[in-house]
């Protein structure tokens, strides 16, 4: 190979690995998913809660999510068949397409394994117990990024504590 392809390919090369990077995180701790953006289920469902990023569950859980609206964790999320098509669509092509949870149909991204993971030093009374939090569904209650997909640990801030672990 001459030292133009060798170029040439170490450049493509060191282009993917800044991608991945970015893709996974850019710090130590640092968890990041691509963010919501699909204009209509930022309307639909982050008028309710944080449209969480798909990229959270895999497409059989939003499958399962959308196929449910009428009882939507006790609350009725019906929508017009039209939207709720598009909604299910976006959420599906842009799914968690990782191993986690493996044959699992989880409803609720607290019950994933790697939610449990990241989560399991957190005492309940930093989260169930504060007013300002109440669940830990409340992502952006303390990671001010989670609109963007950023859940890094190092900026993590719980209402009424400052950072968890203090």
């Amino acid at each position: 190979m001459d030292a133009n392809r060798f170029s040439a390919a170490a450049a493509i090369g060191a282009g993917l690995l800044v991608a991945a990077g970015l893709a996974i995180g850019s710090g130590a701790g640092e968890r990041s998913t691509r963010a919501a953006s699909d204009p209509l289920y930022l309307d639909e469902c982050g008028s309710c809660h944080l449209a969480y990023p798909p990229g959270l569950l895999p497409a059989r859980s939003w499958r399962a999510l959308m196929a449910g609206l009428d009882d939507h964790f006790g609350d009725n999320a019906e929508l017009d068949e039209i939207s709720r098509r598009q909604i299910s669509t976006y959420l599906e092509e842009n799914a968690s397409r990782g191993s986690r949870d493996a044959g699992d149909t989880r409803l609720r991204i607290t019950e994933t394994r790697h939610f449990r993971h990241e989560h399991d030093e957190i005492p309940t009374r930093l989260v169930a117990d504060n007013a300002e939090v109440g669940s830990f569904s409340r992502c952006d209650a303390c990671h001010a990024d989670a609109d963007r997909g950023h859940f890094d640990e190092d900026t993590v801030r719980i209402p009424g504590h400052g950072r968890w672990d203090d």
